[in-house]
């Protein structure tokens, strides 16, 4: 039976329950309760649970290491049940999109996610898929560690309600349709968007064409971080050598 590693990464303490640095935490929560699973069982340094859907085996992990010893308990996970790399999927936060945003790829490095960069080392490989979470990016002045450890504004509540449902949604399609299929379904919407109502068919027509065009935009931007991406490899490659 295929087999799928979903893990959501946070700190496992109270208090940083409902904080940013906890989306894939709190994704995993919204999983579990669409699955029908509970994760509950420690193993693996972390909380674990399982179950089958529709025909895949389908493992749910929140590592309990802390974020930056994160890899610790994914690839203890993923080498104990022999999981290939692109059956493994992480769902964490990034400041580098808004709240309501998500960004679904492949592969990559860890765009400066110290949860990331602990599985990439361990696991020995990025050329695993991910769901990056937007949860905003700091204030100017302000510490990152304070803002990613800080709670979500109560304005950003709700939005994050659903943001973290459609996450676990799209980790589900990565297992069901694959990552091109949940990339472009998933990369190009924004929840704290107006919701529209329904426009004549002139006015469709037009909604139609800028969403195409944002969908061009967006496939440049993706385009532009994955060249960021190779650069910031090979400068760590330079160094390491």
């Amino acid at each position: 039976m295929e087999t799928y590693l979903i893990a959501g990464l946070g700190n496992p303490d109270k208090k940083y329950l409902e904080t940013r640095h906890n989306a894939g935490f709190q994704s995993l929560d919204r999983l579990a309760e669409t699955l029908h699973v509970s994760v509950t069982d420690k193993k693996f340094k972390g909380l674990f649970g399982s179950t089958v859907s529709e025909g895949v085996k389908l493992m749910l992990l929140k590592p309990l290491t802390y974020m930056n010893l994160s890899g610790e308990s994914v690839a203890a996970c993923a080498h104990f049940y022999n999981i290939p790399e692109d059956h493994i999927i992480i769902l964490f936060d990034d400041i580098n999109f808004s709240c309501g945003r998500m960004r679904i790829r492949g592969s990559g490095s860890a765009g400066g996610h110290n949860g990331m960069k602990s599985i990439i080392q361990l696991l020995g490989t990025d050329a695993f898929p991910r769901v990056r979470i937007g949860v905003g990016d700091k204030k100017a002045q302000q510490d990152l560690a304070s803002h990613v450890l800080g709670k979500f504004d109560p304005d950003d509540r709700a939005l994050m309600n659903e943001v973290f449902q459609t996450a676990a949604e799209a980790a589900l399609t990565i297992v069901r349709k694959g990552v091109t299929e949940a990339m472009n379904h998933y990369n190009g919407l924004d929840l704290a968007a107006p919701k529209t109502e329904e426009k004549p068919a002139g006015a469709k027509n037009d909604r139609e064409k800028s969403e195409k065009a944002a969908e061009k935009a967006q496939k440049a931007v993706e385009k532009a971080e994955e060249a960021a991406e190779k650069a910031e490899e090979s400068a760590a490659k330079d160094l390491r050598e």
